[in-house]
């Protein structure tokens, strides 16, 4: 596929390096040369030096066959025009734009063919608020990702000492759930390393463990791996930017929520859009306000300002001054892999859990979700099954008759997905309702036409593989 990607922050920086090596054709378009030249020290792409919104610079990127034009640059207009010119001038199939006005995002006929003529727009700042959330949710995990709209969960836990499960061979976990339910151990790390997950691997205490599960049965399925902690009842934000006005307002009503802004004049506005969270002005580097503010006493703080080296100190001090558990957004990729497991317990990449939406919409084949994991390193993919036993390399099959490359796991399967499935109660005359049947993937699991079968790649290279499996013959109508 030729791409075009147009910005080369972190955002398309992260994205060209997931694309380029999966038989792209990749070239980049930023104004910053010298930006440009670094990403060509270490990718196989083109580089053209300009303004994206421009006609002739997008004629010299050979827009005229590009497949798709994903515009991520820092500015909603040129990504907008980028669109614009693209189908209107230039014919491109598919347009992706990343976005952050609202105006934009809540009208959807702004960005219909006879507008902007944008197919998918991107907010990170929404995705990055929404990963932070989940979080919250799952104070134990190290990450918690969602698959099927939401009918599957798949998260990250640090096994510890004592777990039911460590110091076991995988295979006794089914023995150990409750009745009714099931689960998949998709991938384990230990350390940097990769060890594939097989029956008789045995769990070991401060492996990173991806499990996965029904969404209904994810807690009582995490007990068996990993002590639970106390629910997240009361939070600190540092930075109230974009993504800390977002996340403050999705959380002030279940919460109790304290945002720390440096700037007067933002910290006025954010008191003004928040209602219940309390807004005080200061930096969350100055230990006499923590204290003041009883940072002991809070069960989380996130560091979201757009300085890594602020969040990471704030974050230190913070955890020093007795805070429980402490998340930075960490923009240097670097940086985030130095810092996590020390005062800091979480580092997030921004451009790494953004890019997921994106490339759903370039995979080949069917992909309806895609995930990437230990910040680019893994990935998890949602892919629709099409086709029949005579068409198909994976339909009508047993998951061990497959010829899945080694290091991809199946670890499970939502089969009718416009079906409704009760899955609890919120009272008695209240019933929770969810869409399709979750089947845990065994080795004598058949995949059936239209099923969502989520699979772990511990490598990203493995990707193009799996999604060669799933592309159906020439003859399939």
């Amino acid at each position: 596929m030729n791409i075009l990607i147009l910005g080369a922050g972190q955002v398309g920086t992260s994205l060209a390096e997931a694309l380029v090596s999966e038989e792209n054709d990749i070239t980049v378009i930023d104004q910053d040369g010298s930006r440009l030249t670094r990403l060509q020290e270490h990718l196989d792409l083109r580089t053209v030096t300009g303004n994206a919104a421009t006609p002739s610079v997008l004629r010299e990127a050979g827009i005229e066959h590009a497949d798709m034009l994903i515009a991520v640059t820092q500015n909603d207009a040129s990504n907008l025009v980028a669109c614009k010119l693209a189908k209107s001038v230039f014919n491109v199939p598919t347009r992706i734009a990343r976005l952050r006005a609202r105006d934009f995002l809540e009208d959807e006929s702004l960005l219909g063919v006879d507008n902007f003529a944008v197919d998918f727009a991107l907010c990170p700042e929404q995705v990055i608020t929404d990963y932070i959330r989940r979080l919250i949710e799952f104070p134990e995990a190290l990450q918690v990702l969602s698959f099927a709209n939401d009918r599957v969960s798949l998260v990250a836990v640090r096994a510890y000492e004592g777990g039911l499960l460590v110091g076991r061979q995988i295979k006794e976990m089914r023995d150990m759930m409750p009745p009714g339910m099931d689960a998949r151990i998709a991938a384990i790390f230990r350390g940097n390393r990769p060890v594939f997950p097989e029956g008789e691997t045995v769990v070991e205490a401060g492996d990173e463990v991806f499990v996965l599960s029904a969404a209904e049965h994810i807690r009582p399925v995490m007990r068996q791996l990993r002590r639970m902690t106390t629910p997240v009842r009361r939070i600190m934000i540092a930075g109230g930017g974009n993504i800390g006005l977002r996340l403050a307002k999705s959380l002030q009503k279940r919460y109790e929520v304290k945002v720390v802004e440096g700037r007067a004049e933002r910290a006025a506005f954010l008191a003004s859009e928040l209602g219940e969270a309390l807004v005080l002005q200061g930096v969350a580097t100055d230990e006499e306000l923590l204290e003041e503010e009883n940072i002991a006493e809070m069960d989380l703080f996130v560091a979201l300002t757009n300085d890594d080296e602020d969040n990471i100190m704030a974050g230190s001090l913070a955890k020093r001054l007795g805070c429980d558990r402490v998340v930075a957004l960490i923009n240097r990729r670097a940086y985030a892999e130095m810092i996590e497991g020390g005062p800091i317990d979480i580092g997030i990449s921004p451009a790494q859990v953004s890019i997921g939406t994106l490339l759903a919409y370039v995979r080949h084949g069917d992909v309806a979700e895609v995930h990437s994991l230990r910040r680019g390193a893994a990935e998890a993919l949602e892919i629709v099954a099409h086709g029949d036993a005579k068409t198909s390399r994976v339909v009508g099959r047993r998951v061990d008759e497959i010829d899945w490359p080694r290091g991809a796991t199946v670890a499970a399967i939502v089969r009718h997905m416009d079906r409704p499935v009760i899955v609890g109660q919120t009272d008695e005359w209240t019933s929770i309702t969810r869409h399709g049947e979750v089947v845990i993937a065994h080795h004598d699991t058949v995949i059936e036409p239209e099923d969502h079968v989520i699979v772990f790649c511990t490598d990203k290279q493995l990707v193009r593989k799996v999604e060669k499996l799933f592309q159906v013959g020439f003859h399939f109508l």
